[in-house]
């Protein structure tokens, strides 16, 4: 009796639970785009390197972040981490500190001495790069990777463009500026300083270069007509920040007042402080929402008490004072004089206005199109004349240390296929895993790990870092925050909930964790429902 009794229930099980036919729908493993990748302009794979990261292996971690970006520390410092802005993670309760995890892994590969090697085949082409900044390092470093000569030719004294002389000490201190900069050159990179390429096809040609990529900073600061008398005190905040990187800082008095409202307005006020103004105040002729400082430069300028004079605008400077016209803004939202005059007391006028990039070196370059200060390029960076790149401050973009160094990096991919006599072409976007995809319930409350500032008191008149970074410990869990929106991190929420067992466990080591058995899926959907990532989409079934 108990032998064909259970044959018939196997043979029955069998027939009962192959149920393909009955199925509208299929379940289908995918891969989505993260929010956070889909934000880098540096074109990181954030959430594969918060996996390394979150699973302990940080030299992995940062080897992955090195594929697209050569400057975690740095980045991990001055980057505005659009990433996190973007992070799902926030929606249940803070975004995961991205940027405090990468600086992190930055940081612990100068102290450990990590390199990358130049081992790829040597190709015979030679790249000149001109300009030293994040963008040109960018691409030196990623075309050195595959095997190219590099030279960067840079008309200051020492590399780093506006890293260095843009960026000041209190938010980037050199030995990490240095230390990063190094580990490019010593894969070979070759760098020529003090070095002004004033004709760009006559040191293409003497150089015997294949590819031209330029990548000139913003260094001219753009200036206004203010009617000022003799004895005025007037500087563009450009040439204050390059300035601190001299053996004499400047002088700037007691009281100091800055015309602008950008990231370079903020950090020039907060360096006047430092250099012992008792006042620095910043006149900006637009409301404080219409600043395009970004808010975290303006929160730590307040609370290292910096004025600010919002709907402001300068009508003149004396020796000694400033006069300043209230505005006030239209039904439009623009901005209008007033009349209302008041005078400020003031040493000297610090001019933040914008920055222009000298574009003198393609005076006469056939094929190169300049439209309102920027260099036209094509979708793959070249401009209209072949073999010659340009990112960076020189193209239309945003003007931030990240979008440079995409850009270079972007354009060694494409330089890299252009040697070879072919084209680059991206692999296609994957699509975008928004909060709703998500199964929030499976991830417990955890809120954000906040880094350690310097007191605002000492920062009134030290040049010391003032953000501090996260020891290993406050990384491993901020690593851990991360959702891994849209891609499967093997939780075995499908194959614990399937009801008719149709899901099989693969090689973890493969590109996907979980297979369905469609002989016995019914299509219920549960399995989607409750992946926490949102990576089990449920398709049509087709007959």
């Amino acid at each position: 009796m108990d032998t064909p009794f259970a044959i018939t229930l196997q043979v029955g099980s069998s027939l009962a639970n192959k149920t393909g036919s009955w199925r509208t729908e299929r379940p289908l493993y995918v891969q989505r785009m993260p929010p956070c990748n889909d934000a880098c302009p540096a074109g990181e794979n954030i959430q594969q390197w918060l996996y390394r990261a979150e699973e302990g292996d940080y030299e992995g971690a940062w080897r992955q972040l090195m594929d697209d970006n050569p400057f975690p520390a740095i980045m991990g410092r001055v980057c505005y981490h659009p990433c996190e802005s973007a992070c799902n993670r926030g929606r249940l309760d803070e975004v995961v500190g991205i940027n405090s995890v990468e600086r992190f892994l930055g940081d612990e590969a100068i102290r450990c001495g990590w390199t990358i090697p130049a081992d790829a085949q040597p190709s015979g082409k030679r790249v000149l790069v001109v300009g030293a900044g994040p963008s040109g390092l960018s691409a030196a470093y990623q075309l050195r990777r595959r095997g190219h000569d590099v030279v960067v030719r840079d008309a200051g004294p020492r590399a780093g463009g506006m890293m260095r002389f843009g960026i000041p000490r209190y938010r980037l201190p050199r030995d990490v500026l240095d230390a990063e900069i190094r580990r490019i050159l010593d894969m070979g990179v070759e760098l020529e300083l003090d070095h002004q390429v004033q004709d760009v096809l006559a040191e293409q040609r003497e150089g015997g270069f294949d590819a031209v990529f330029l990548a000139i900073g913003a260094h001219i600061g753009k200036r206004a007509y203010i009617p000022a008398g003799s004895a005025s005190r007037i500087l563009d905040a450009v040439a204050l920040l390059r300035g601190m990187e001299g053996e004499e800082t400047p002088r700037l008095g007691r009281r100091v007042v800055i015309y602008g409202g950008g990231n370079t307005a903020m950090d020039a006020a907060r360096t006047a402080r430092r250099l012992g103004a008792e006042e620095a105040i910043v006149v900006y002729r637009r409301t404080r929402e219409r600043m395009p400082a970004h808010d975290i430069e303006v929160e730590e300028a307040l609370e290292e008490g910096i004025l600010m004079r919002w709907l402001s605008t300068i009508k003149q400077v004396d020796d000694g004072a400033v006069l300043v016209e209230r505005m006030e803004l239209d039904e439009t939202g623009f901005p209008q004089p007033t009349g209302e005059v008041e005078e400020l007391e003031a040493d000297s006028l610090v001019l933040a206005l914008g920055q222009e990039v000298d574009l003198s070196l393609l005076d006469g370059v056939p094929g190169i199109e300049v439209d309102d200060g920027v260099v036209q390029v094509a979708p793959n960076m070249m401009t209209g004349r072949p073999g010659i790149f340009a990112g960076g401050d020189m193209v239309p973009a945003e003007r931030t240390v990240t979008v440079g160094i995409g850009h270079g990096k972007k354009a060694a991919l494409h330089i890299d296929a252009w040697l070879a006599g072919r084209s680059f072409t991206a692999a296609p976007k994957r699509d975008l895993v928004t909060f709703d995809m998500l199964t929030p319930w499976y991830y417990s409350d955890a809120p954000k790990t906040v880094r350690p500032t310097l007191a605002a008191v000492r920062r009134q008149s030290t040049f010391d870092e003032v953000v501090g970074g996260l020891d290993e410990s406050n990384a491993l869990f901020e690593a851990r925050r991360c959702m891994s929106c849209g891609n499967c991190f093997a939780c075995d929420n499908c194959y614990g909930v399937c009801p008719d067992n149709a899901v099989i466990k693969l090689d973890p080591t493969g590109a996907y964790q979980y297979e369905i058995d469609l002989d016995y899926c019914k299509g219920c959907g549960i399995c989607a429902e409750e992946c926490p990532c949102g990576a089990i989409a449920m398709e049509a079934e087709t007959i």
